[in-house]
């Protein structure tokens, strides 16, 4: 990426914050109906997803089914319906991930 790239994304960038916050200022008393306010309750959970599903599929750009995060990411998974804990969730999943790495499962 040359200098200009570089440059252009970083205003680009800037422009969009800055236009995001701004509209916030300006249309503060418009209110978004009641379908979109149930609708953004779930994105939270879906951001989540985004980021952590590829990192249980793919490892190293491939998929590979029997990769150890995918194993601790069903564990945690399971664990969390068991006990519907956050901390028993990340408590179990984390011990899996660990076992399986400190054992050489790839």
């Amino acid at each position: 990426m040359d200098q200009l790239e570089l440059w252009l994304a970083m205003a680009g960038l800037t422009f969009a914050t800055v236009a995001t916050r701004a509209g916030l200022l300006v249309f503060h008393r418009l209110s978004p109906g009641s379908t979109v306010e149930r609708a953004l309750r779930y994105a939270p959970a879906c951001a989540l997803a985004a980021i952590v599903g590829p990192e249980l599929v793919f490892s190293h750009g491939v998929v590979e089914p029997g990769h150890y995060k995918l194993w601790a990411g069903a564990a945690a998974t399971a664990g969390f319906l068991v006990t519907r804990n956050l901390f028993a969730t990340l408590a179990i999943g984390m011990a899996v991930f660990t076992a399986l790495r400190l054992v050489g499962w790839s």
